[in-house]
């Protein structure tokens, strides 16, 4: 059974089907009480885009939560961090292995990251059909 995840937000943009709701991240340590001399709290506004049908029902400034599956929460992890991991391990080992300098084995490793976040970037609009939210009005 996959749970949701959900985040409250406020309305920034209505465009057709298109929905577009400010939600801010706050890191785990938001409600300790030495939050503001912690350098390790800290929140970011993320901008999502949800498409639904429904999207003349909202209006800009309105609270509303964003829901996503948890399922697409892992999917996210997995192209974040996952991947590039795999990829950066089975380059350097195998570079490593060709070469035996751990210097070219350890740049091959790193740079061949630029070229999968290019090709993520160039790939989003298709990815962001795999992505889901839905949108709850209070």
């Amino acid at each position: 059974m996959t749970s949701d995840i959900m985040h409250k937000g406020v309305v920034e943009s209505v465009e057709g089907q298109k929905v577009m709701v400010r939600i801010t991240q706050a890191s785990s340590c938001s409600e300790c009480h030495a939050r503001g001399l912690c350098r390790a709290s800290e929140s970011r506004d993320k901008l999502i885009e949800v498409c639904t049908a429904g999207a003349a029902d909202f209006a800009v400034g309105s609270v509303v939560t964003v829901c996503g599956s948890e399922s697409q929460g892992m999917k996210a992890v997995w192209f974040s961090f996952g991947l590039p991991l795999l990829l950066m391990l089975a380059v350097l080992v195998g570079v490593m292995v060709m070469t035996g300098d751990e210097r070219i084995a350890a740049a091959s490793a790193l740079s061949v990251l630029f070229p999968y976040f290019i090709g993520l970037f160039l790939l989003r609009d298709r990815m962001k059909k795999g992505f889901d939210f839905k949108i709850l009005q209070h």
